[in-house]
């Protein structure tokens, strides 16, 4: 087993309760500080306090220490460790944030640590507090935490994919398009906090496609078109906290059933690959935590 140990500090010009105030908020509905919709939004089963259980993303771990306004400490689960933050007065108009991480590992993942997580960890860490400098001082940070080139690869690779489901109820434009359906499916995401609810935000997922919007209504987009073999329309749903590319074909003949026979091995690629690539653009671009704070006030 290895330890590995990480620090991570920044001097804060506000006052060490108003600090506090905003790291009693992690994890909750509003929290102003987690880096997300970028990362995947910290969460747990209950509010904060000892013995919530959570994480963000893949990470998981349980609160095992709270002092509210001072120190949270979480212990990671599946393995030996813990990860805190602390707010450490200095004067009356200034605090030092820091956050340490402290875990003993095998071989085989202290390797993983060193070559990979350090880095995420790390730019996740500084993230996290340039959204409190700036929830805290109303300012943004002189110097704001920038993203490695590995980690930026990296977040690329590990960004999360669509999945399958079913032709949503609430998607009635594409149940409604044709009398009768030759093919239908639908490719689904969760909407991280931060993205946008707005349909026409995501109308970019068909981008360069050429396809006519045909409808709008209760939070679906209707493209498509029609042709002498087949007809097709593609519906961005954004509902329930998550977006959704559907598709419906109506097919005419015998031509018509053999274009799509080779097309519809492709189509689930490409219809993958753009909601994909679009969600992570959204992600990137959307407000951070302190903006969103800053413009709710």
């Amino acid at each position: 087993m290895r330890t590995v140990r990480d620090v991570h500090a920044r001097t804060v010009a506000a006052p060490a309760d108003a600090v506090g105030a905003l790291l009693d908020r992690l994890g909750g509905d509003r929290d102003p500080l987690f880096p997300t919709p970028v990362w995947p939004a910290m969460r747990f089963d209950r509010p904060l306090g000892v013995g919530a259980d959570g994480g963000h993303g893949p990470v998981r771990y349980r609160v095992d220490a709270y002092e509210p306004g001072r120190r949270i400490r979480f212990a990671f689960t599946g393995q030996d460790g813990w990860h805190e933050v602390t707010v450490h007065p200095l004067t009356p108009a200034g605090c030092r944030v820091e956050h340490v991480l402290r875990s003993q590992l095998p071989f085989a993942r202290s390797l993983l640590w060193s070559l990979v997580i350090r880095a995420v960890h790390g730019t996740v860490v500084e993230e996290l507090f340039d959204n409190l400098e700036r929830a805290a001082t109303g300012r943004a940070p002189a110097a704001p935490a920038r993203r490695p080139a590995r980690v930026r690869l990296l977040h690329r690779l590990r960004w999360e994919r669509p999945r399958a489901v079913d032709l949503p109820a609430a998607a009635r434009l594409a149940h409604r398009a044709f009398p009768r359906t030759d093919f239908r499916d639908a490719w689904q995401m969760d909407l991280r906090p931060g993205m946008p609810r707005e349909p026409e935000a995501w109308e970019g997922v068909l981008r360069g496609a050429s396809f006519p919007v045909v409808g709008r209504a209760g939070g679906e987009i209707l493209l498509g078109e029609d042709a002498r073999h087949l007809d097709f329309r593609a519906s961005i749903l954004v509902a329930d906290g998550t977006v959704t590319l559907g598709t419906v074909v109506r097919l005419h003949n015998t031509a018509g059933r053999l274009y799509f026979a080779l097309v519809r091995h492709v189509h689930p690629v490409m219809a993958r690959l753009m909601l994909r690539r679009v969600h992570r653009r959204l992600a990137l671009a959307a407000p951070s935590a302190a903006e969103r704070e800053a413009a709710r006030a």
